[in-house]
C-alpha cells in the first residue's frame, strides 16, 4: 500500500481503495464489505460516488479517467471502466437491480440493511464494461449487463439499457443509436 493511500485510509476509514499514481478523490469510495475491491488506476480523478456493495464486488477504473460530481457507480459484481473514459456530473451506472423484482422477497429488506444482513442473493446483476474513450453525459444511466463501446458517447440523460457499438452516439429512453461517429470524430 502506497503512503498516499496510507495517509487516505486515516482520514476516510472506509476507503480501502488501491490508488495508481496522480489520481485524485475528491468524491467519497464505500467499500462495504471489507473483501470488496475498488481499484483506480493512473492520473484519474474521482468527484464522484464509487460503491462496492459484497465480497464479490470488483470496481475496476482505468488510466486517465474522470467521474463527475454527484455521479454514482455503484457495483455489485463488476463495474469496468478502461482507459480514457469520461463520466459526467449526475450519472449512474450500476450493474444490479439493487433489490429483488418480487415485493415478496423486498418487503424485509429495509429491516436486514438496518440489521446489516442484506441478502443480495436474490439481486439479478450482470457486469458493466465502459471501453476506452467513451463519454458518459450528463445524468445518463447505465443499468446491468450493458457493454458501452470503445469511443462511443452516451447523451445527456439518456437510459442504456443496451450494449452500445463502438464509436457511436445514443441518446433516449431506452437509448438507441442516433448514428455513427465519423473516421473525423474518433
Amino acid at each position: 500500500m502506497s503512503l498516499f493511500n496510507k495517509v487516505l485510509g486515516k482520514f476516510f476509514p472506509g476507503l480501502h481503495a488501491e490508488l495508481g499514481s496522480g489520481s485524485k478523490v475528491s468524491g467519497r469510495i464505500e467499500r462495504r464489505h471489507p473483501e470488496a475491491r475498488i481499484r483506480i488506476g493512473r492520473e484519474s480523478l474521482i468527484a464522484g460516488i464509487l460503491v462496492a456493495e459484497d465480497a464479490g464486488s470488483r470496481l475496476t477504473i482505468g488510466n486517465n479517467v474522470f467521474v463527475g460530481g454527484s455521479s454514482l457507480i455503484d457495483c455489485l459484481e463488476q463495474v469496468t471502466i478502461e482507459d480514457d473514459v469520461l463520466v459526467s456530473y449526475q450519472v449512474l451506472i450500476m450493474d444490479s437491480d439493487n433489490h429483488s423484482l418480487l415485493a415478496s422477497e423486498r418487503i424485509d429488506d429495509l429491516r436486514r440493511w438496518r440489521q446489516g444482513g442484506y441478502v443480495w442473493a436474490k439481486v439479478k446483476r450482470a457486469p458493466v464494461i465502459i471501453r476506452s474513450k467513451a463519454w458518459i453525459g450528463a445524468r445518463a444511466t447505465i443499468t446491468k449487463g450493458v457493454e458501452i463501446g470503445e469511443g462511443a458517447i452516451v447523451a445527456t440523460g439518456a437510459v442504456v439499457t443496451k450494449s452500445v457499438p463502438p464509436y457511436t452516439i445514443v441518446a433516449g429512453n431506452p437509448a438507441r443509436v442516433i448514428r455513427e461517429l465519423t473516421e473525423d470524430e474518433r
